[in-house]
């Protein structure tokens, strides 16, 4: 798992939203964006950062950024998701995983000592120039936006 790093550049991606809009890397030039993937929608920790995203939108735009939610769940679930908590951002609807593969949170985990392979839930803060400024790597579910804005 070759996962992006602070400063590098992240490469345009292309993939389709809750809606089946195509959103892009270059849709996001000259704004601050923080991509953050998630395992799977409606489970509960991922329910948890999204809402927390949520509720903190403001704060967050009021920074400069926008906000884009990623995992490999079907756009019908991903709209389930969006609209059941009334999230005010995209989620990406990455079935083929190449926004995922992109970013490099596709590899080995474990659960309840089980391994097996999965996205990691990791957010990416990127500058106006495509760049990784920052990596999330511990993702407090609760508090995440207070961590993005820190």
């Amino acid at each position: 798992m070759k996962t992006l790093k602070q400063g590098d550049a992240v490469p345009n991606f292309t993939a389709k939203d809750e809606q089946g809009n195509t959103i892009s890397l270059s849709d996001y030039k000259g704004k601050k964006l923080v991509v953050f993937f998630y395992p799977k929608a409606s489970t509960p920790g991922c329910t948890v950062e999204a809402c927390n995203l949520r509720d903190n939108y403001k704060a967050l735009q009021e920074e400069g950024f926008e906000l884009l939610g990623v995992s490999a769940d079907s756009a019908k679930r991903q709209a389930n998701f969006k609209n059941k908590y009334e999230f005010p951002f995209p989620l990406l609807a990455d079935e083929d995983k190449t926004v995922i593969n992109a970013f490099g949170v596709w590899g080995p985990k474990k659960f309840m000592g089980r391994e097996y392979d999965g996205i990691h839930r990791k957010t990416f803060i990127i500058n106006e120039k495509g760049i990784v400024d920052r990596v999330i790597d511990k993702v407090k579910t609760k508090d995440h936006a207070a961590q993005i804005l820190e």
